[in-house]
């Protein structure tokens, strides 16, 4: 064994994920004791809705237990479709252009798997979630990073895009609202991303799992349901974030059936399908009341207004409002630390406060640190008193 590489490159090249870094180490300096308070997750706080949790177990306990088909159950798929009519202006078959899948993450993960050959390329705007580069090195493509500017509010312009094409390119992927940043597509940008991609014959992958959460009345803009881009954009979202059901690993991809066909194929031969008697809570989530998501994104509005009023009021950082998911990314370079894992270092250490560091999201990161509120007020009202202190004792 000692000539032959036991483990493949493609996942030996590959770091571990940043965002699971700070939770293993929260979880650690728990265990021993010390108390911290977390703000670096991505997970939210609230419990299911119960009217979502006894449909599950109803199907477990009427024996719901089986193989599924591998798209999903018809009635899940057909909700889906209808959700995306109503609220995206989609036009999806039931039959033909959606698979369930077994978390949203998986939905990226084999539409990259479906979309990419080794060496193809895909373009990323950065700051971006911490996995996308990595999906795509794990299927061979090569991630290239577009840096958008935080003096642009991390505005995604045609020429920031043009400036990363080439003759390899094939994929270009957006997320909005946008994890770590909070920023949702504008129509100027989502009209600038549609002419690009069809300008360079691109594929677009738009993950919209934070759709659910805005705030300020800001609109959400499927890519998919802007002209000329329907047969080019594979749609992927979820349940996780918007109904709090991340524990259900439940989401799906929606797009053309003739590309879709072939992502059923990676889905077939890796999960083979998402769990039964999870798809029917997902049947319960899109089609009961809906009051519980309306409660959990007005609760989020006020810890988006606690927590920037409460960073913005620390001397050197400056945090813009996001106009969507539950992220503040707080701009940290006026403290005088040479960067932002110093910053998340220095923090935990003195203040027991965990939050990422910007550079774990590529470039255009560094400067910043990304502050979950997907967590209670008490503990928002803590970690900002805790972080006063700490930068008070430091002069």
């Amino acid at each position: 064994m000692q000539n032959r590489r036991v483990v493949a490159t493609r996942v030996s090249g590959i770091q571990n994920s940043a965002t699971f870094a700070v939770f293993e180490t929260v979880r650690d300096l728990r265990a021993r004791g010390v108390r911290v308070l977390d703000l670096g997750g991505g997970e939210p706080d609230f419990d299911t809705d119960p009217h979502i949790v006894g449909e599950a177990a109803t199907a477990l306990t009427d024996g719901d237990t089986h193989y599924t088909p591998s798209r999903g159950i018809p009635e899940l798929l057909t909700a889906i479709a209808e959700k995306l009519g109503k609220d995206n202006g989609i036009t999806a078959d039931p039959a033909g252009d959606i698979i369930v899948t077994p978390s949203a993450k998986h939905a990226l993960f084999i539409s990259l798997m479906s979309l990419l050959d080794p060496g193809d390329e895909i373009i990323i705007p950065t700051p971006s979630w911490v996995s996308y580069a990595s999906m795509a090195r794990l299927v061979g493509a090569v991630p290239v990073l577009a840096e958008l500017s935080a003096a642009d509010g991390f505005r995604i312009t045609r020429q920031v895009l043009e400036a990363q094409v080439t003759p390899r390119t094939k994929v270009l992927l957006i997320n909005t609202p946008n994890n770590p940043t909070g920023r949702a597509l504008s129509e100027r940008e989502a009209a600038d991303v549609a002419a690009f991609a069809a300008a360079h014959d691109l594929f677009v992958v738009a993950d919209e799992i934070y759709e659910r959460i805005r705030y300020d009345g800001t609109p959400h803009i499927s890519l998919a349901s802007l002209p000329g881009c329907a047969g080019r954009t594979l749609t992927v979202n979820g349940f996780s974030k918007g109904y709090a059901m991340t524990g259900w690993r439940l989401g799906w991809v929606s797009g053309p059936s003739d590309v879709i066909a072939h992502v059923l194929k990676a889905q077939q031969h890796t999960v083979g399908c998402a769990g039964s008697f999870v798809q029917r809570g997902g049947v319960a989530a899109l089609t009961g009341p809906q009051d519980a998501v309306r409660e959990m994104a007005a609760e989020y509005a006020e810890r988006r207004a606690l927590i920037t009023d409460g960073l913005n009021a620390l001397p050197g950082i400056r945090c813009t409002p996001p106009d969507g998911a539950f992220y503040a990314f707080a701009d940290i370079r006026g403290t005088g630390f040479p960067g932002s894992a110093a910053f998340t270092e220095w923090l935990l250490r003195e203040a027991g406060v965990a939050v990422t560091p910007g550079t774990a999201f590529g470039p255009g990161g560094e400067g910043h640190v990304r502050l979950s509120f997907a967590t209670s007020r008490a503990v928002i009202e803590e970690a900002l008193e805790r972080t006063a202190g700490a930068l008070a004792r430091r002069g």
